[in-house]
Parts: C-alpha cells; sequence; structure tokens
C-alpha cells in the first residue's frame, strides 16, 4: 500500500493527472480512491479555484496521514 501512496503524492505534485486517474482505479485503498476522484472531479470541472485547492489539500494531507501510520518494512542484513 505504501507504493501507492508514494505514487499518489508524486503525481499529485507533478500534474500526472493520467497516472493519478489509473492509480485511483487500481489501488485497494478505498479512502485514497475517492480522494482522488474528488480532487480531479474538482480540478476538471469545478470554476471554483477554492474547491480545488481544498480538494487538492485534503488529498495531501490524507497520503500525510496515511504515510505516517503505515509501518515502514526495513531489510536486516
Amino acid at each position: 500500500m505504501v507504493p501507492d501512496y508514494d505514487k499518489a503524492l508524486y503525481y499529485t505534485l507533478w500534474g500526472q493527472w493520467d497516472d493519478l486517474l489509473v492509480l485511483m482505479v487500481r489501488t485497494k485503498d478505498d479512502m485514497l480512491s475517492k480522494k482522488i476522484q474528488h480532487f480531479l472531479h474538482s480540478f476538471r470541472y469545478s470554476l471554483d479555484q477554492q474547491k480545488i485547492m481544498e480538494s487538492h489539500d485534503n488529498l495531501l494531507y490524507y497520503l500525510d496521514h496515511a504515510m505516517k501510520q503505515t509501518p515502514t518494512v526495513t531489510m536486516e542484513i
């Protein structure tokens, strides 16, 4: 699941909306999928800049929160 969060963050920060859309469909995290959906819908159809920024920030806040809650995998040599 962590790679999904990393990818979502990367795609969001670099404006790769097509890749973000594909991730929205493929991820197993329903909340992440909804946050991406809301952002992409606002970005594409809303004329209200405040709504677009709010959905963008909500996606980033969710990613930040999810990444903090997900344990990291470490390899011991």
